[in-house]
């Protein structure tokens, strides 16, 4: 693959980015590799001077390296010799040219997004699982956990960020391509058009799941606002928009929706119990809850409207995960299947036996109740894993294990407080990623806005030893909650990924201590 420079300046000059040059036969000139990291560059390299902490060395690594063309903000005296794109906004700009060095792989891949406050990886798993029976399992995955771009092992790893930078995520779509998948799915989160990772980028099917405050601290939003507007660019970006009629902030959700789509194009859902009052647009698709266990959860779908009776999803699901706030969730992707071609016999197929690492994985014990770990790490999502626990075995005691990240999500700390007061009888604050940042100052800061009379807690900065205790204490009918990391690998302390079993492995390692090795079965 390679662009030219005289490309590359049309581009910019195209999207109004572009305030200088300065090149040499542009036409003739051709770069056959791009890169924002000095330490990975080949021969005729186009560079990105980009980030928070670029320092202009890093321009003189990548000319060192072969680098011939830099793009930039401003002029570099280190890129003397090398031709210079001076630009308006690097990110924007390494967007843009990245798709065309990649020969814009999107074209060539039906691409669904989802956004939302919580549900996206589960939501996206999901609809995943039911492309994949039409499609021989051509279904490319971009997710918090885990990117998929191939039907070979060695195709699939996993993800340092929930939306790739812009020049990874082309990166992958033509890898993904060149593999021949046929669909992607993928997470957006509200940094990805925050930091313009997915600028330029048109989905087919875009989803907006839900919208509570997070994210919001020094290094991520300054306000919900800012959130809530970077979360809505996603449908002002979607050909067709798949909104959950119940969010909040519903209104402007909508009306983001209708800018550049027509309402023939935009699809609600909600529950069989939500209030078509409430809205000014009649509801397409509603689902009602059948029954559940420690195992499955059996919902109906219903099309509504005369749009989504069009296409013929209607129907009994089963989930193989437990919690009613997945019934939403699949209702969302059993939507995105129908908009994609798929009916109902091939989506409850595909949908009913997928599983997400770190999401709902359950453990039963024989005297020390139901372990659970789950990647809850906000309040909505902490609230409504407890309140479904609570409701559904009949108001058990509730232990948590929690920790909230460093360096990041400082909002999210007050929230994990509200959340614990009102339904956790026992918290063990512990250690999540803590990054720069001080655990025990961290573990203090949500412990001092818990109601001590309401819940107990326990500061234990060792993470196993936290998870140890607490299923250790619990009672057979206790249900003991270990919320946060899900199935990552690895703690991040002071700027190093540092090897953690995982939760669920030392969940089971307790267990099998406290037990013995064949006294518990998986959920």
């Amino acid at each position: 693959m390679s662009i030219s420079l005289n490309t590359c300046i049309l581009i910019l000059k195209e999207h109004h980015l572009l305030k200088s040059s300065a090149v040499q036969d542009a036409v003739a000139t051709k770069m056959e590799y791009v890169s924002y990291d000095s330490r990975d560059i080949a021969t005729n390299t186009l560079f990105f001077c980009k980030g928070a902490g670029f320092r202009p060395t890093y321009l003189s690594m990548a000319k060192d390296n072969g680098a011939i063309c830099y793009v930039a903000e401003q002029p570099y005296p280190e890129g003397k010799g090398m031709h210079a794109l001076i630009v308006r906004d690097v990110s924007k700009a390494m967007a843009l040219l990245s798709a065309a060095f990649f020969r814009f792989p999107q074209d060539d891949l039906f691409v669904v997004a989802f956004t939302g406050t919580k549900g996206k990886t589960t939501s996206s798993y999901f609809l995943k699982g039911m492309l994949d029976q039409i499609n021989g399992g051509r279904t490319a995955l971009i997710s918090s956990v885990n990117n998929i771009l191939g039907t070979k092992p060695e195709d699939s790893f996993k993800s340092s960020l929930t939306t790739p930078e812009s020049l990874d995520l082309f990166r992958d779509m033509r890898q993904a391509v060149d593999n021949g998948m046929t669909h992607l799915v993928m997470e957006v989160s509200s940094q990805a058009y925050k930091k313009n990772r997915v600028f330029g980028l048109t989905y087919d099917l875009g989803f907006f799941l839900n919208i509570s405050p997070d994210h919001i601290g020094p290094n991520e939003h300054p306000n919900f606002a800012d959130y809530l507007h970077c979360k809505l660019q996603l449908l002002v970006n979607s050909r067709k928009c798949i909104i959950n009629a119940e969010t909040d902030h519903f209104d402007e959700v909508y009306a983001a929706a209708t800018t550049t789509t027509n309402p023939d194009s935009i699809y609600l859902f909600a529950s069989e119990k939500f209030e078509n009052a409430k809205l000014k647009v009649p509801v397409d698709f509603r689902y009602a809850s059948q029954e559940s266990d420690l195992r499955e959860t059996k919902f109906r779908l219903f099309c509504a409207s005369d749009k989504a009776q069009q296409l013929a999803i209607a129907g009994d699901y089963t989930l193989q995960m437990l919690g009613d706030f997945n019934q939403s969730n699949g209702t969302a992707a059993i939507i995105g299947a129908g908009l994609a071609g798929e009916d109902h016999d091939h989506a409850a197929k595909g949908i009913r036996h997928v599983t997400i690492p770190g999401r709902m994985q359950t453990e039963m014990t024989k005297s020390h109740g139901m372990v659970v770990v789950d990647y809850a790490h906000n309040k909505a999502s902490m609230m409504a894993l407890m309140r479904f626990m609570q409701r559904e075995f009949n108001n058990p005691r509730i232990i948590v294990v929690v920790g909230a990240p460093g360096d990041k999500g400082v909002s999210r700390r007050p929230g994990f407080s509200e959340s614990l007061t009102a339904y956790a009888n026992k918290a063990y604050l512990t250690t999540d990623d803590p990054g720069f940042e001080d655990p025990q100052s961290i573990a203090e800061e949500i412990d001092s806005g818990i109601d001590h009379s309401r819940c107990e807690v326990t500061i234990e900065l060792d993470r196993k030893k936290a998870i140890h205790d607490a299923i250790a204490e619990a009672g057979k009918d206790d249900v003991i909650l270990i919320c946060g990391k899900g199935a990552d690998a690895f703690q991040k302390i002071r700027g190093i990924n540092t090897p953690y079993p995982s939760d669920i492995v030392v969940a089971q390692q307790v267990i099998n201590e406290l037990e013995g090795e064949n006294e518990h079965f998986n959920g």
